[in-house]
């Protein structure tokens, strides 16, 4: 009976550990004690796992991301099955990333799994490299399921046209860190960013920020969207240099589907 109710504790630990990194994932401090990081400098990602214990697996993971996706394996994957739904435009500016909150309701299924989309936020340059090329911008899009297990979501970002889905965020963005925008009146839906093509990346990683907690469903979208120079501007005017350099492949297998 001691031995169950000790397992028992782990576990919600555990759950409570990873919710945490999950609302923090993107830059957004999961406490109030956690440790200052930055991008750069001593506090920068060659440092973020001795900054404090609860990094450590910044440094000593095996399974981090990002990585350079080259190499794959080519396979017949299930295709990502997104099932997004609008939600009124909820931005926070975190320090590190721009942030957009999203409403219950709306989810992704892979693996055979479903996860429900929690937020979105942006990294400029992109973090993953393609054949070790890399692009202006990406976005991930943070799911969760059940007790934590996460699953993100990677959306490229090239220079070209005017990407519409932007707008809204570019004219709400918060311009200083901590500070939020709210704007019930505008709603946005995630499936408007989304190539047409489903063709994907799937490995299994890690958040890309502190904690660096390990466990993380991958799944990179093969094809980059377009956004205009002045729109990547905008964000990187806000964020600045924002992406962890790639980590290494280590034993992973990294799995590309063919559809």
């Amino acid at each position: 009976m001691k031995l169950r109710k000790r397992l028992a504790m782990l576990a919600m630990v555990c759950a409570v550990v990873m919710l945490a990194a999950v609302q923090g994932y993107g830059g957004h401090a999961a406490s109030s004690g956690s440790s200052h990081w930055t991008y750069e400098g001593e506090s920068g990602p060659e440092h973020w796992g001795t900054l404090s214990p609860q990094y450590a697996t910044c440094s000593t993971g095996s399974n981090q991301s990002p990585i350079n996706l080259h190499a794959a394996y080519e396979a017949k994957l299930d295709r990502v099955a997104f099932s997004y739904q609008g939600t009124p435009l909820n931005i926070i500016n975190n320090g590190h990333t721009i942030q957009v909150n999203y409403q219950p309701g709306s989810t992704v299924t892979v693996d055979a799994q479903t996860y429900e989309l929690l937020q979105f936020h942006f990294h400029t340059p992109s973090e993953h490299k393609v054949n070790g090329e890399s692009f202006k911008m990406e976005m991930h899009l943070v799911h969760k399921k059940g007790e934590g297990e996460l699953a993100v979501v990677g959306v490229l970002m090239k220079e070209g046209q005017a990407n519409r889905f932007l707008d809204a965020i570019i004219q709400h963005i918060p311009k200083h860190a901590e500070e939020r925008s709210m704007v019930e009146a505008v709603t946005i839906n995630a499936a408007d960013v989304l190539p047409e093509s489903g063709e994907y990346f799937h490995y299994y990683g890690s958040l890309t920020t502190p904690p660096c907690s390990e466990g993380v469903n991958w799944s990179v979208l093969k094809t980059p969207v377009e956004a205009s120079a002045a729109q990547i501007e905008a964000f990187h005017s806000v964020m600045g240099d924002n992406a962890r350099p790639v980590q290494q492949v280590n034993q992973r297998f990294l799995l590309m589907s063919t559809q």
